[in-house]
């Protein structure tokens, strides 16, 4: 049976493919075509164009594949490898250096090798950079109008929320609850990921409903 590492990724620009739904799809690809899945490793909050030096997620998951002698570097699509062409080749060299391959779940195993199945990747590579570049000026066109009409702009820290004028930032008292449990669970000696685990089995939200990860409570403890 062929093995697969899985890879899942959300920007702070994503809209529609949580974590969640990346963690339900990859299993279920598996289960269609008989391949055992190992492990998913994930990034959140991390740019697809970002390198791989500032994508620990992705820099496990090839070093899983490497360790664990997997065929299949798995990722929902292919725009969750990379929004960039250049890092997605450069991770498509990776894995063929330790004898596995890069599929997404819209690629049949079987029929990934056509020269068919290169051409739609490279296509598909080109529009996620297409997209990339087109958020980004939407982004920036949609600050530059908030600041004409001296509204903030930037993101709202976790703990904080909008005053009604639009503008000043005040304390979010159930987010500041949360940050107070983070503190006093890490004061009496658990580990970070296991804070994690502690907040998700309560069902404790994190930040605009999503469930908690590990790189938030790393961001939570280091402004404390």
């Amino acid at each position: 049976m062929k093995r697969a590492i899985g890879y899942a990724r959300v920007s702070t620009e994503d809209q529609g493919l949580s974590l969640e739904a990346q963690h339900a799809e990859l299993p279920a690809w598996c289960a269609r075509h008989g391949v055992e899945l190992v492990t998913v490793l994930e990034d959140h909050g991390v740019s697809g164009a970002a390198p791989l030096d500032k994508r620990p997620g992705l820099v496990a998951a090839l070093a899983e594949l490497r360790s664990s002698r997997a065929d299949v570097l798995l990722v929902v699509r292919r725009d969750r490898l990379a929004r960039d062409p250049f890092v997605a080749g450069m991770v498509e060299r990776e894995a063929a250096r330790y004898g596995a391959r890069v599929l997404s779940a819209t690629e049949a195993p079987e029929s990934a090798d056509s020269p068919e199945a290169a051409l739609l990747r490279g296509v598909q590579d080109a529009v996620a950079a297409y997209e990339r570049a087109l958020l980004r000026a939407r982004t920036k066109a949609a600050l530059q109008a908030k600041r004409r009409k001296g509204e903030r702009v930037g993101q709202i820290p976790f703990g904080y929320q909008l005053a009604e004028d639009g503008v000043r930032l005040v304390e979010h008292p159930g987010e500041q609850r949360a940050i107070a449990l983070v503190r006093e669970l890490r004061s009496t000696g658990l580990s970070q990921r296991a804070i994690v685990a502690h907040l998700n089995a309560h069902h404790l939200d994190a930040a605009r409903g999503r469930a908690w990860h590990l790189p938030m409570i790393q961001r939570l403890l280091k402004a404390a």
